[in-house]
């Protein structure tokens, strides 16, 4: 089986939106059943928290089920847990080193670049441009 996380800042946008993009691919490629996909934050301020609704609503334009989420804290155990996290920008990564052993074959950006925060900039539509384009990578490495 193949363990993914998706970590960003507080689990309700990006990461939730790439756990659920990813398990939709999976899905639709008839693969669900080799993969475990997760999501988790770096901070502590959205614990509990559901989804972000114009997140929800991003996923549910493009047809993406949006599963009963709560936001939750990356924690070490995640580390042991799963072959992969993916984070979303520069300061996720810096907290995820605070967090977690730095192990740069293990705990990886998304894209090349920061995946922008819809949080601040209202752009979901974009995030799920750079999400679905990190998630086809992640299913052209393993699928």
């Amino acid at each position: 089986m193949i363990r993914i996380l998706f970590v960003c800042h507080g689990n309700i946008c990006r990461s939730p939106m790439g756990q659920y993009i990813l398990q939709d691919m999976v899905n639709r490629a008839g693969v669900a059943e080799r993969f475990w996909i997760d999501s988790a934050a770096v901070s502590r301020e959205e614990i509990g928290n559901p989804v972000y609704p114009p997140a929800k609503r991003e996923l549910e334009r493009h047809g993406v089920a949006c599963g009963d989420h709560r936001a939750r804290q990356v924690t070490r155990g995640d580390y042991e847990t799963f072959d992969r996290i993916y984070y979303m920008d520069a300061s996720n990564r810096r907290r995820l080193e605070r967090l977690l052993p730095r192990d740069p074959r293990k705990i990886r950006p998304l894209l090349e670049r920061d995946v922008a925060d819809p949080w601040y900039t209202g752009d979901f539509a974009a995030a799920w441009e750079d999400l679905n384009r990190g998630c086809r990578k992640i299913m052209e490495e393993f699928a």
